[in-house]
């Protein structure tokens, strides 16, 4: 749907600014209106009370018939608030449409507005960290950093997820089961970073197997994000460290994965404006090469973080 962008070239925003909306238009009831006033089809349209696009309220007389000297009057009552869009004296029936539903979208990164898409959105260019999991769970969320665990390899336990947890990104170790997750999902934890996941507890949270990953629209009011695989296996100490020093910043989580032509992996960025020293990428490490760091996928070291020692 076409909308309403509401900034402007060069705005500085933060993750919770809205930067464009627009409505989807409500559902639409149909009223028999022929048959609860007992009249004919053709002559609906003289019984109604209301115009076409008028506003009307829940209980509100819409249409009416003359009745006799004045008496027995059958009346029908609109069933909801909206707007009175149509009557036909073909079919005899009204049309009232639900209140349009407003949608609105957010910056979900701090930055700066570099470029406006009419009546769709915008391109934000932001400053931080970025890091990408594995596979991810549930759509776009907001919230403090808190690691905690002390190790890459240790287990997210239920014991170490608190009520002053809520609202917050919290990061784990190597792996946390499905109750963990439940647990954090009823206190209303905005996100969860973790190096593993079981795959038959992920399909069982889903309602369906995953097969090739498509997910990001899953009503679940939570996040989650896999840096290594399924199984528990620790998180690369590099990302470890990464969180463990922006710990305490606020961050925006995205658990949408497309595993297919397009491929979109989940994310987690951390806008910042510290100078953090860091080597710039050359044409030779994009290949393997002596050096190397590299995550080996078959067993029996699956999910393991090794270096290149030989070709």
């Amino acid at each position: 749907l076409k909308g309403k962008v509401l900034v402007e070239l060069g705005d500085e925003v933060n993750p919770d600014t809205t930067v464009a909306s627009t409505f989807i238009p409500g559902n639409v009831q149909m009223l028999n209106v022929a048959r609860q006033l007992n009249v004919e089809v053709d002559s609906v349209p003289d019984y109604m009370l209301v115009t076409v696009d008028s506003k009307v309220t829940k209980g509100q007389v819409i249409a009416e018939t003359k009745g006799i000297f004045g008496l027995f009057k059958s009346q029908l009552k609109s069933p909801i608030d909206g707007t009175f869009t149509n009557v036909s004296n073909v079919t005899g029936q009204a049309l009232i449409s639900e209140p349009p539903i407003a949608i609105e979208v957010d910056a979900f990164s701090s930055g700066r507005i570099v470029e406006i898409i009419p009546e769709e959105g915008v391109v934000i260019e932001s400053k931080g960290a970025l890091v990408q999991g594995i596979l991810g769970i549930g759509g776009e969320n907001k919230g403090i950093i808190e690691l905690l665990v002390d190790s890459p390899d240790e287990i997210l336990t239920k014991d170490m997820i608190h009520n002053d947890h809520k609202g917050k990104i919290i990061v784990g170790g190597s792996y946390l089961t499905s109750e963990v997750f439940d647990h954090a999902r009823k206190i209303g934890v905005n996100g969860i970073v973790v190096g593993g996941f079981d795959y038959t507890s992920l399909s069982d949270i889903l309602g369906f197997n995953l097969g090739v990953a498509v997910t990001g629209s899953e009503n679940l009011g939570i996040s989650l994000m896999i840096t290594e695989g399924f199984g528990r296996i620790s998180m690369a100490q590099n990302t470890f460290n990464l969180f463990k020093h922006f710990n305490g910043k606020i961050a925006s989580i995205n658990g949408s994965t497309q595993i297919r032509a397009g491929v979109i992996r989940p994310e987690v960025i951390i806008s910042h404006s510290e100078e953090i020293e860091s080597k710039k990428l050359q044409e030779k490490d994009m290949i393997i090469s002596e050096d190397s760091l590299v995550r080996i996928i078959r067993s029996p070291h699956f999910g393991k973080v090794a270096k290149v020692i030989s070709l």
